[in-house]
């Protein structure tokens, strides 16, 4: 008979999780305040909800038996993801959003090494070769925005490109570490700690670079408000609800469809009017077919454990 564990779909989660990624990009895009601002403001919201469903469920108390080295290991998340926001959300500023969203979204090789190597979960060849080939569907997506952007000074798009990779690494340790704590904890004592670690971090990088972080236009809070809401819990908490159930390297994978969702958003949105290439519609497509692949074998394995 099989454990809750293993009858549980996240399917429909991720699905969720997905749709709330993708408006990242273009409301990050949408805003003009100071990329720290963001993050903290973003955070801070989704941590008023966050509290809320602490004390609702009563999850809090699962820190109860928190040891000093989980602590360490969310607290260190927290910091990862930090960093991650902080790359990013710069990047969006300095490059397209069909760029950046693709390189940030390259953390499924980086997810497999440190995977591999710290909690000993391996992928299978098919999974490795639906990853190999999303990858380079986002590369191709990737393409036309180098090229534009060629000689661009080191505030151009170069280094923009280069903050999204950054984020890329970032964001693979913070999920890591999130597989390895969230089969032992809730969804919501977990991210309690992760994203109020991630918030100080913010907090402390904001006063050290002197940001401003009031006043905003009601504008501007409209924003965060739905980074937090959209992005933040919908997306990043639907995706720690995920590696519960899910190695790290698999609900990875649906950051690779976020190219898809914000590329779109950002051509639909008249503020933005990033109309997608014709090498951003390969590229998709390509990207498409290797989550597909990478996801039927892991639902064919885990058919098979069942």
């Amino acid at each position: 008979m099989q454990s809750p564990a293993k009858r549980r779909s996240p399917g429909w989660v991720l699905a969720a999780a997905l749709l709330g990624i993708s408006f990242a990009g273009p409301l990050v895009r949408l805003s003009s305040a100071d990329p720290l601002a963001i993050a903290v403001w973003r955070l801070g919201f989704s941590l008023i909800i966050v509290s809320v469903a602490l004390l609702v469920t009563g999850q809090w108390r699962e820190w109860r038996i928190l040891t000093a080295r989980e602590a360490a290991f969310a607290i260190s998340g927290g910091i990862a993801l930090a960093f991650h926001f902080w790359a990013w959300n710069t990047s969006i500023h300095l490059t397209t959003i069909a760029a950046s969203v693709t390189l940030v979204s390259l953390q499924p090789p980086i997810v497999i090494a440190i995977s591999a190597v710290f909690l000993r979960e391996v992928p299978t060849r098919r999974q490795v070769a639906g990853i190999a080939l999303a990858v380079i569907g986002a590369m191709v997506i990737a393409i036309p925005a180098w090229r534009e952007n060629t000689g661009s000074g080191p505030t151009g798009a170069l280094l923009g490109n280069m903050l999204a990779i950054s984020a890329a690494v970032t964001a693979a340790i913070y999920y890591t570490i999130g597989r390895r704590l969230r089969t032992k904890y809730g969804i919501w004592s977990y991210v309690g700690l992760c994203y109020g670690a991630c918030w100080a971090t913010l907090l402390m990088m904001a006063w050290v670079t002197r940001i401003q972080l009031t006043p905003q236009p009601p504008r501007e809070i409209a924003i965060f408000a739905g980074l937090a809401v959209g992005p933040m819990l919908l997306g990043h908490t639907g995706l720690n609800w995920a590696l519960k159930y899910m190695p790290a390297y698999v609900v990875n994978l649906i950051v690779l469809g976020e190219p898809l969702g914000a590329t779109i958003l950002g051509a639909l949105i008249p503020s933005i009017r990033q109309i997608p290439s014709a090498m951003t519609v390969l590229g998709g497509a390509v990207v498409l077919s290797g989550v597909i692949l990478a996801a039927s074998a892991t639902v064919s394995g885990r058919a098979a454990q069942g």
